[in-house]
Parts: C-alpha cells; structure tokens; sequence
C-alpha cells in the first residue's frame, strides 16, 4: 500500500515521509515539559513547533497526552484528556494530518470527534474498544508491537525470534481490524523500537525490517533519539541526531516508509537524499 487513507486526508507513501513527534507531556524521555509553563499547557508554543514542522517539512503530527518511555508512570484518563484534546483545536487550523498516541479506546474517541485523522496505539490495538473506536470513523491506524508495559518493558526483555514474534503479533492485530471492517489502506504497522526488546533485539528487527512488508501494510518506524543510539554512540540524549539519521536512513532503504522522530527537518533532508539515490535509473 502506497496511500494511506486518513479520514478526509490522504498520505502519499510512494516516497518515505516524516511524522513530526508533538509530547505534550511534563516527563517524556527527551522533550518532556517544553509545553509546559509554570504548570499550564501554553498552546501557543504548541502550535508554533507544529507550524514549524509542518513547514519543515512534516506530513503528519504525533500528539501525546501520556509518555510511553520505559519506566513510565501512566497518568489518568482526565490528565490525558486536558493534555491532548485542547491541542487538537487548537492545530485543527493546520494544514496536515492529526496522529493522537493513545492506549485509550475512551481517548481515541473523543479525539476522533474532535478532527483526529489517525490514532497511534502503542499497545497495538489489543483492546477490542480500540478497534471499535477506530471502525467507527474513517481515520487511520498505526498498530505497535510493544512487549510488557511501558513500567516494565526494559526489564528483561526476551524473543526466541524477535522478528519472527514481531510479525505474528502485528498480522494477527492486522488481520482483527480488517475483520472488523478497517480496510487496509487504513492501516499501518510500528515493530516498536524500544518497547520491551533489547539493543541487539532492536538491531535484528531493524536489519529484518523488510520482512514486515509481506503484511503488505506501510511500515512506520520511531527510532528518534532512543536510547539504543545511546547505546551504539555513548551519547546523551540531546546529542543523538546523527546516529537518528543514520537510524532513519537504514529504516527506509529497508522499507519504512513513514518516520517518526523529534528532529523533522533534518530528517526530510536525510530522506530527500535517499529518495534522491534511490529514483535514479540505470542508463542505457
């Protein structure tokens, strides 16, 4: 699938696309708190980083309400609500698609009522109200293999066969929407980098990536900033950029075709190039 159907919008995936990362959040992993002044949301700052992103480059806005980093406290539904739902109409105005990221099928509703175009599940729509939710509008879903709970995930981590374990949990979670009545050009799929696997768990799913395309599903991937790029490069969090790109780039040469990540501009540069290279034809 090259097209991704969002409600009334449209994702052209012919080419890889950038999905600018919206936390609205006090503790995310490497962004937590920036919207936050004195305690209170500022929307404003809110929607000049998006019209920055968009500008930038970005096809697609993330928003969360709750922060999915290891080791994560989960907040309550009415925290995640007042977070997410005021930045929704506030950035209704913006030319460009609306992801909200929610475990929530309470969440996802309201949002879906309030001009969400996508709703990113961390927990990979697992939760039977999360399907309904989602059949219940025309907007598009992005089902994530996550291993345990955001609390616990990094504890210990372990597959037989990451990959193949990946690829059976998000066919099955595939094959439940379409049954419900998502159709496929709805659907996109996340291996979920950092959610219960370890670094060389995440390096064998990253080179394995084109393996997932058999689902016949486009292929998100969010590697922005993560703890693995730490791992490889010694780096502290706000200095991973380049091993970011280096991960983006990797991504798409094996398939990605939508990628999440803090740092839009850079990353639509890295991925002009690649798609660059990757068009050119042999000559006679």
């Amino acid at each position: 699938m090259t097209i991704l159907v969002c409600g009334d919008r449209t994702i052209d995936l012919r080419t890889p696309q950038v999905m600018g990362v919206l936390n609205i959040t006090p503790d995310s992993f490497s962004d937590g708190g920036r919207f936050f002044v004195g305690g209170a949301l500022d929307l404003g700052a809110v929607e000049r980083e998006a019209r920055t992103m968009v500008a930038a480059g970005a096809v697609c806005l993330d928003i969360g309400g709750e922060s999915t980093r290891p080791g994560a406290e989960p907040v309550s539904q009415q925290a995640e609500f007042d977070r997410v739902m005021p930045v929704l109409e506030r950035l209704n105005g913006i030319d460009t698609t609306l992801s909200v990221d929610t475990r929530r099928a309470a969440v996802a509703r309201e949002a879906l009522s309030r001009g969400a175009h996508l709703i990113n599940d961390v927990s990979g729509f697992s939760d039977p109200a999360m399907i309904d939710a989602a059949r219940a509008s025309s907007a598009a879903v992005c089902i994530m293999h996550m291993q345990g709970e955001p609390q616990t995930m990094q504890r210990d981590p372990h597959y037989a066969d990451v990959t193949a374990t990946v690829s059976a949990f998000l066919k099955d979670r595939v094959d439940a929407c379409v049954r419900a009545g998502i159709d496929k050009t709805r659907i996109l799929v996340d291996p979920g980098f950092g959610f219960g696997k370890s670094l060389q768990h995440n390096l064998q799913l990253l080179r394995d990536l084109s393996q997932l395309a058999k689902l016949g599903c486009p292929i998100l991937v969010g590697l922005s900033r993560k703890r693995m790029i730490g791992a490889l490069t010694g780096r502290d969090v706000d200095a991973r950029l380049p091993g970011g790109i280096a991960l983006a780039v990797v991504a798409v040469l094996r398939g990605a075709r939508l990628v999440r990540t803090h740092d839009v501009a850079a990353t639509v540069d890295a991925l002009k190039v690649v798609s660059a290279v990757e068009e050119v034809r042999d000559g006679p």
